[in-house]
């Protein structure tokens, strides 16, 4: 008996338990369905805050309130916030050799309202020099001006998505919205970024300070002059902010190392995640073997038969063999068919992806999972002896 002919055995014997067949390799599909899906959401996870950061502009350095850690509490380091507009200058005065500028962030949850209609929005209260710093670019209207600053103009700066919620198609310039108790004046709508950036409200810092009472600011932004001055306007940054700071009330991070951070917590956040998932692909190969070993028994006066006839023990052993890891393959199939599906639905959130690597190792474990756990029926089936098959009832 050659292989094709084995081949077409198991196909016919696994098409007269349909039913059973498929709740057989369900495991296996849900296991490589979840090691999919849970993989690339966390790849669309890093595409997003990949983007975040893209979006805020390059060269960046970020001064944060207190000593930002992963065994520090946020919240406590923000309550004892000491940051001001005049460590913003100083930047801007002591390590202007290796920087374009610093502005200050004032970042407010307000809801913004229009009429009847109402957006709930990050409300970022910064300076002029705002849009050579973050690279945020005006699609039409104009920015604030260092007098408007000065002054304390209440006037603002839409992201795309406030201006559409608000105003539709209509032009938003020179109309005034309400924010908190204050009706200030739309100047410029920005052009859209994606993501968090179309959400945000731009107003002067110091116009945020007089309508909400408050001196602090949530943190500093700064732009170096290129990626070689990075290293050198941190450590200028730090010995300006140490002359009105202690060493625990702020601290100095730069782009490149908060994505790196991020990512590397990701990337062994999808592995651990993976991980996980992958168990119950040993649930589902548990579930094949078992099903066989059933299968085993109930076609005994088959196997019985089959060997009368002059089939061998390794004929008998490789079809049941064979069974099991064409329930893993199609499975495997499968699920992988419905990762690629859920990470299509979730493009909706995010921009999630299924990495070739996921799909080959998926693939892989499958085939593994049917050859693992069908070894043992299969070689039960091959050491069943005709005379005693053939007795059986």
């Amino acid at each position: 008996m050659n292989f094709l002919e084995i081949f077409r055995s198991s196909i016919l014997s696994l098409r007269a338990n349909k039913v059973r067949t498929f709740l057989t390799m369900l495991g296996v599909i849900i296991g490589v369905f979840a090691v999919l899906s849970l993989v690339s959401l966390v790849r669309g996870v890093q595409n997003f805050v990949t983007d975040q950061f893209s979006a805020l502009g390059s060269n960046l350095i970020l001064v944060a309130p207190g000593r930002v850690g992963f065994d520090q509490d946020p919240g406590l380091a923000f309550a004892n916030n000491k940051l001001t507009a005049e460590n913003v200058d100083r930047i801007n005065r002591d390590a202007s050799q290796y920087i374009i500028g610093a502005t200050p962030n004032m970042r407010l949850g307000k809801t913004i309202q229009y009429k009847t209609k109402r957006y709930l929005a990050s409300l970022v209260g910064t300076n002029s020099n705002f849009l050579s710093i973050t690279d945020l670019e005006i699609d039409y209207g104009r920015a604030f001006t260092k007098e408007e600053e000065i002054t304390d103009a209440k006037v603002l700066v839409l992201g795309p998505d406030v201006k559409n919620e608000l105003f539709g198609n209509r032009n938003p310039i020179g109309e005034k919205v309400k924010v908190g108790d204050t009706y200030m004046e739309v100047i410029g709508v920005l052009t859209s970024k994606g993501f968090n950036a179309d959400e945000r409200v731009i107003a002067p810092y110091t116009t945020l300070q007089k309508v909400f009472n408050t001196k602090n600011i949530s943190g500093i932004t700064i732009k170096a002059k290129d990626s070689d001055s990075i290293d050198k306007a941190m450590t200028e940054i730090e010995i300006a902010l140490l002359q009105d700071l202690k060493d625990d009330e702020f601290t100095v991070l730069s782009q490149k190392d908060i994505l790196s951070s991020i990512q590397s917590i990701l990337s062994i956040l999808s592995v651990g995640i993976g991980s996980v998932a992958a168990i119950s692909l040993i649930v589902g190969g548990i579930g094949i073997m078992n099903i066989m070993l059933v299968s085993v028994t109930e076609r005994i006066r088959e196997i019985g038969l089959r060997k009368a006839l002059g089939a061998t023990s390794m004929t008998i052993g490789i079809q049941f063999l064979l069974e099991s890891i064409m329930i893993s393959i199609v499975g495997g199939s499968i699920g992988i068919f419905l990762g690629f599906a859920a990470a299509f639905a979730a493009q909706s959130f995010v921009r999630a992806e299924v990495p070739l690597w996921a799909v080959l190792l998926s693939f892989l474990f499958s085939v593994l999972t049917g050859v693992i756990f069908g070894t043992y029926p299969a070689i039960q089936a091959s050491k069943k002896e005709p005379i005693e098959a053939l007795r059986y009832e």
